[in-house]
């Protein structure tokens, strides 16, 4: 005859291998939790505060995009007007000329901004001495810290027709080239200022991740014979290969976003065929020009394929490499 076995009231059971009902979980649940964290939770209120305000619920003026907006008016705009306005800058070459100058400089910015700080914080790796190492982080970190015009205030001063540059240029060419006002020298001034700007301070992600690398694996390689370019292409990239997969996904998120203050700031009319941005543009048409509802459906339209890009890219990145964001 089977005996049966009682289970004790209060015992805690288990689901049997292979079952496929899911444990219950504890009571209370995010209410326990709260409650007894609600300190660390507080933390967090600032900045959903920040991102509802002004990031979230401005997504509301999207509308006037469909609206026809008039200054002192509805913020909503007082009467609907469908695709008028997408079909305004659809048509419009200045658009597109902004819309070319922008890809052009968001790739530019891609192949050249985003390996200088993994390959920075591999050479700051490498080093020995950490006397001189804490020297080369702090005089590279230093440029991150400058505000954007004093940053733009220096590439005028450096690039003009008595600047450093041109005096460097006269002493070893004997002529000098007016770099602020030839637009075919726009970019190559952008793309060097914002490697200059932006190399150090994005390898401290990386030297972060560098600090996690076994050392065992260092070892194994050298008994089996890799040199350090080896150690590096086989150990050293592989262990920080999440870390710059996300950092790549955020930065082609961002694609669509060249540095507005920057370009502003050091751009004119007579660079504008390879200056002007989106940004920029919508800056003129926008606030100069009072075109609220088609500056509106303008930045709508950069924000879709903003959207675009990281979804693309995140799961292009999950399906090939195994990482992605979500």
């Amino acid at each position: 005859m089977a005996t049966r076995l009682e289970v004790p009231p209060g015992a805690v059971t288990t689901n049997p291998p292979g079952s496929k009902d899911k444990p219950r979980n504890k009571p209370g649940g995010w209410k326990l939790a709260i409650k007894r964290d609600w300190r660390l939770y507080t933390l967090v209120l600032l900045p959903l505060a920040y991102f509802a305000i002004f990031r979230y619920l401005p997504m509301a003026g999207n509308v006037i995009a469909f609206r026809q907006f008039q200054p002192g008016g509805s913020i909503f705009g007082e009467k609907w007007v469908g695709l008028k306005y997408v079909t305004l800058f659809i048509n419009d070459p200045s658009f597109w000329q902004a819309f070319q100058n922008t890809i052009i400089l968001g790739v530019l910015t891609l192949l050249f901004c985003f390996p200088m700080p993994i390959i920075f914080a591999l050479m700051l790796n490498e080093l020995r001495s950490q006397k001189f190492k804490k020297f080369v982080q702090t005089v590279a970190y230093l440029p991150h810290f400058m505000s954007v015009v004093i940053i733009a205030g220096m590439i005028l001063q450096n690039f003009s027709m008595t600047g450093t540059v041109n005096q460097i240029a006269s002493t070893v060419f004997g002529s000098t080239v007016n770099f602020t006002q030839d637009a075919a020298w726009f970019r190559p001034m952008y793309i060097s200022s914002e490697v200059w700007q932006t190399m150090g301070w994005g390898a401290i992600l990386y030297l972060a991740a560098l600090t996690r690398v076994d050392e065992s694996l260092y070892e194994a390689a050298r008994i089996d014979g890799a040199n350090r370019w080896q150690q590096t292409w086989h150990v050293t990239l592989p262990a920080i290969r999440p870390t710059i997969i996300t950092l790549l996904i955020l930065n082609i998120g961002t694609f669509m976003a060249v540095g507005f203050e920057k370009i502003l700031l050091i751009y004119n009319p007579l660079n504008y065929q390879t200056s002007d941005v989106i940004s920029t543009y919508l800056y003129r048409v926008g606030l100069e020009s009072s075109n609220f509802s088609y500056a509106a459906a303008i930045g709508m339209f950069e924000s879709v394929i903003g959207l675009t890009l990281i979804l693309s890219a995140n799961a292009i990145s999950k399906r090939l490499a195994g990482t992605s964001l979500w």
